[in-house]
């Protein structure tokens, strides 16, 4: 890349573009998303965190609560404030659907009534499928 060259025609790493758009924390973020699948450029399954994305490339993230799908604007030159990096990008994701995603330590939680049964409930149940109680009279 010559320095006469702007840099909206150039191509940028997926993993730096992710970063300056402050859609993860850090580049290593960035990089073990890439590498576990949940990235598409133009509709195609990315794995190396050195592909490339240029300007008018459709970017899909799969992220913990949401799916994004961005389009590439600018490649970005530094990690900025929110406003400069909501420049990097158009966001076209579909709208949020109904059904959230759970977290991990949501999926963890067990609701009640549900699951196996506590130490007090399993002795009601004992106590209803016997007749080990005495009669009332």
């Amino acid at each position: 890349m010559t320095a006469e060259q702007p840099a909206s025609t150039s191509r940028q790493r997926i993993d730096k573009w992710l970063f300056f758009t402050r859609m993860v924390k850090s580049r290593t973020i960035a990089q073990s998303h890439i590498q576990s699948g949940h990235v598409r450029i133009n509709g195609d399954r990315v794995t190396q965190p050195s592909a490339m994305v240029k300007v008018g490339d459709r970017v899909e993230l799969a992220l913990d609560r949401r799916d994004v799908v961005l389009v590439v604007r600018d490649g970005g030159t530094r990690r900025g404030p929110f406003e400069e990096a909501r420049l990097l990008y158009e966001d076209v994701s579909p709208p949020a659907d109904e059904t959230k995603r759970l977290s991990r330590f949501e999926q963890a939680l067990r609701a009640p009534g549900s699951g196996r049964p506590t130490k007090k409930e399993r002795r009601a149940i004992d106590r209803l499928q016997t007749n080990d109680e005495p009669a009332k009279k």
